[in-house]
């Protein structure tokens, strides 16, 4: 008889909430998702917009596998986290096309594409098929607060370097020299390096310093 996905025993809800934010980002720790961070953090609108339908389908995904996680099978169940997935995708799109059209144009086919974002896929599998609703709705908040975060960064960089601007708002003095190449693809790569670099550098000082910290008081 085939078994169906149980639940397992991982971290508490607030864990998995606090996680996905900054210790297990999915752009800059788990390097998920790098096609949309990559193709619309050129401006923030464009970043947080594709940020809010990620969450909305990575919520929305979270729930309804956590909801049917006893009924799925292991050789059905990448099909049916698509499939959820999709159905999500496509209200996310055709909301943008009716009421942010203009923003849909700039998205583009981003947007639907968001059905073979990794993140989302990745936490229906970790966390959603095997944990509690409540434990998979923290999960997305903070995949997504996460996400959001490293679009918002990469995207304050690019935005600011070259437009001078920062959600459309002129922010850097007339006189400073746009910087084209930070607009462009190049750019993009060059903004998800240098942060994610930063962002390790940071997370490995602090494991250290932890590190040390636990060794000083062993000692004492």
């Amino acid at each position: 008889m085939s078994k169906h996905i149980g639940q397992g025993d991982g971290p508490a809800p607030l864990e998995r909430l606090i996680n996905g934010i900054l210790p297990e980002n999915p752009v800059y720790r788990q390097i998920l998702g790098i096609c949309p961070t990559l193709a619309v953090s050129n401006s923030m609108e464009s970043a947080m917009t594709m940020a809010g339908a990620v969450a909305f389908v990575l919520l929305g995904s979270n729930l309804v596998v956590s909801l049917i996680r006893g009924l799925l099978k292991p050789h059905l169940r990448i099909l049916v986290f698509t499939l959820t997935i999709a159905t999500f995708v496509t209200i996310a799109d055709r909301f943008l096309a009716a009421y942010m059209h203009e923003m849909s144009r700039k998205l583009g086919p981003y947007v639907p594409l968001i059905i073979v974002n990794c993140i989302i896929i990745a936490r229906c599998e970790v966390c959603a098929a095997k944990q509690s609703v409540f434990t998979a709705a923290a999960d997305a908040i903070g995949q997504s607060l996460g996400f959001a975060l490293a679009m918002a960064t990469i995207a304050t960089v690019r935005e600011l370097l070259g437009f001078g601007t920062w959600f459309g708002l002129a922010v850097m003095p007339k006189a400073w020299p746009a910087w084209v190449v930070m607009i462009l693809p190049p750019g993009a790569f060059l903004a998800l390096g240098l942060l994610m670099g930063a962002v390790n550098w940071i997370a490995a000082a602090w494991a250290a310093k932890s590190a040390g910290g636990g060794e000083e008081a062993k000692k004492a």
